[in-house]
């Protein structure tokens, strides 16, 4: 008879942690932002179907990566307790908060039982306030935790480069063109410090929109719109570069002229000298 295969408890979880890990490492990267009036989702997707950005209720909205199936059912039972706590008592009473801690509950579960594989997923809600200070970012990775995120987020293959890209650039009051560049240059960037052009037929993006008037903020930013939001913020850039060339160019330009009237001024007056 022989005898069973041992493995310690936390050998096991390691291995499912870095399971769970390298599945969601193959998948292309989401990033979230705050802006002014807001929070945006901009994620590497060149898919017209099958989202990775999409609406939960009236003020919230979810983001993933990793295996579409699972965070799909994720997103489905998202929405089902929203509507369902929405309808039994209020609408006031979903909240990304609320919704995030089903979710922990849900991976934590899958994650520590021994009966099936970890969710290959990482996942991000998100909620917009009356105010920016209202506003409310959870992450989500596959174990189940929950990390409470400020102003800016990233999850996906490359989240650690790009999290620390935005932490350095990122700031508060920042307009809807400013923070869609941030969130693209983000993505552009590869392992290798290289960097790659995204067009708007590659990118999914999203808002939560706390300025609409309706009672849901939730917008897909799609074609001709965001192509336009990518075409400002590029020529914005132009503008600034070509702005600080013409001062830098005024300034050179001045010095010798100054040298010039300077010496034409010093040999008229000593013209009369030499005459005398």
């Amino acid at each position: 008879m022989s005898t069973p295969f041992y493995v310690s408890p936390q050998q096991a979880m390691a291995d499912r942690a870095e399971y769970a890990r390298k599945g969601i490492a193959r998948g292309r990267s989401v990033v979230v932002l705050q802006y002014i009036d807001g929070v945006v989702f901009v994620a590497e997707n060149p898919s017209r179907a099958l989202h990775k950005v999409s609406e939960i209720y009236d003020r919230i909205a979810f983001a993933a990566v990793g295996k579409y199936n699972e965070f799909e059912n994720l997103r489905i039972g998202g929405v089902r307790y929203a509507d369902l706590r929405g309808y039994t008592y209020d609408r006031e009473d979903v909240t990304a908060r609320g919704l995030a801690n089903v979710y922990a509950q849900t991976l934590g579960t899958i994650f520590s039982s021994a009966a099936e594989k970890p969710y290959e997923v990482e996942l991000i809600v998100a909620e917009v306030g009356e105010a920016p200070e209202d506003d409310q970012i959870y992450r989500l990775p596959h174990d189940g935790s929950i990390v409470d995120e400020h102003g800016s987020v990233a999850v996906g293959g490359n989240a650690d480069q790009i999290s620390s890209y935005l932490d350095q650039r990122h700031r508060d009051g920042m307009t809807l063109g400013e923070a869609l560049k941030l969130a693209v240059d983000s993505l552009s960037r590869d392992n290798n410090g290289g960097e790659r052009t995204l067009t708007a037929e590659q990118l999914e993006v999203a808002t939560l929109d706390r300025t609409r008037p309706q009672q849901r903020k939730f917008k897909r930013i799609l074609g001709g719109q965001l192509s336009r939001l990518l075409d400002e913020s590029a020529g914005a850039d132009e503008s600034a570069a070509d702005a600080s060339g013409d001062a830098d160019g005024t300034a050179d330009s001045a010095a010798p002229d100054a040298t010039k009237d300077a010496s034409d001024g010093t040999k008229k007056e000593q013209k009369p000298k030499d005459d005398a």
